[in-house]
């Protein structure tokens, strides 16, 4: 394929959608392309930068007549700046708002001056699960979607909930998220694990950014059925408005000492490499990036039977789903796990197994299809 210079847009969290197009974007940079990350902080899974990686920080102004600052148009303004400072084949953005609705008025800015700069947006969930329920943005967003080049959904059921939500009148690609399987290639830290379970204890995990979707009570409340049957801890990794109600309930469940919470952490892949089981009992899941990166940990997974996740847990192969909020459900199946040492060691094998048709490798090539249609 030809070698593009592509301009990516994405939050630079550590949420699913931001480790994606980071991941996405050093991948595409080491096959040759050229990345321009265009956002307000250098995104977490960066590193330093490395040939064909450039970062540009959008600046956004102190302007005192704003009591909310306009990121949209500042960094429309800031795509147009580098889409001609460094010639861009495209723009890959990530979310529908504000960054695809940018990239549309940068395209039509720059249209105007006889540049042509194709965009692909891809949904990753919160824009369409969340966001597309408040009629306040549903224009924006139909927009938004309608008028981009080339659209991708991360699972096939945030593409369902697309076309329901919106007046969408495009096609969408399917093109799911991928794990880097080289990044789990590590041994596990020994010291970590004893420090969290020193006398070996089975260590359940969870993973989040602790919203309301996530369910984290539910999660407690699952360990605590586990805890009646058999010692075990469980590891709290992320933080979030219902971190401190997670911990109150453990409290309540007289749990708490079994509980190890260590917060943001900058490579998740650490603590799962320690874990036993992973629960992600959430409300809605448009894929589920921390349980696919379980998977690719060799960890088994509990989780709600929503959304992606569906389309990532195979159920009774690699992990178990059941019905949101079916807590004596997901106990009971992770005691069968945790309980049988053959079936556990089963089900880890499948999880690497089920990881792997998720390889990079495999993905990679689905978006180069995609701009290679976009570009002459």
């Amino acid at each position: 394929m030809k070698k593009l210079r592509i301009g990516f847009v994405c939050y630079p969290t550590f949420g699913g959608s931001g480790v994606v197009a980071t991941e996405l974007g050093k991948a595409l940079a080491e096959k040759g392309h050229e990345l321009h990350f265009i956002t307000y902080s250098a995104p977490a899974r960066m590193g330093s930068l490395k040939k064909n990686l450039y970062y540009h920080e959008v600046q956004v102004s102190d302007y005192p007549l704003f009591d909310y600052q306009p990121y949209e148009l500042i960094l429309a303004s800031k795509m147009v700046e580098v889409a001609k400072a460094h010639s861009l084949d495209l723009l890959h953005v990530h979310y529908a708002i504000p960054h695809a609705s940018a990239a549309v008025t940068a395209r039509d800015i720059l249209a105007s001056e006889g540049i042509h700069l194709p965009i692909v947006t891809t949904l990753h969930g919160t824009d369409i699960t969340l966001l597309g329920k408040d009629p306040a943005f549903e224009p924006v967003i139909t927009h938004a979607i309608n008028q981009s080049d080339a659209v991708t959904a991360v699972s096939h059921s945030l593409k369902e909930d697309t076309l329901k939500l919106f007046g969408v009148k495009r096609e969408i690609d399917v093109v799911y998220n991928f794990i880097c399987p080289t990044h789990f290639m590590r041994p596990a830290d020994e010291s970590f694990r004893n420090a969290v379970a020193p006398e070996g204890q089975p260590i359940i995990t969870h993973i989040s950014n602790f919203r309301p979707v996530k369910r984290v009570e539910d999660v407690v409340s699952t360990f605590a059925g586990i805890r009646e049957k058999m010692p075990a801890k469980l590891l709290l990794v992320g933080d979030g408005p219902d971190r401190s109600r997670a911990e109150k309930r453990a409290e309540e469940l007289s749990v708490r000492p079994d509980v190890v919470s260590i917060g943001k952490v900058k490579n998740p892949i650490e603590p799962l490499l320690v874990s036993d089981l992973f629960l992600l009992p959430s409300a809605t899941e448009s894929f589920g990036l921390s349980a696919l990166e379980a998977l690719a940990a060799g960890v088994p997974v509990i989780a709600s039977n929503v959304g992606g996740l569906a389309e990532v847990v195979q159920h009774d192969q690699c992990g178990f789903l059941a019905t949101t909020g079916d807590v004596a459900t997901m106990t009971e199946s992770a005691l069968s796990l945790l309980e049988n040492q053959a079936l556990r060691a089963a089900f880890r094998e499948a999880a690497l197994a089920r990881a792997q048709d998720f390889h990079i490798m495999k993905i990679l090539p689905q978006y180069e299809a995609i701009y290679d249609r976009l570009t002459p």
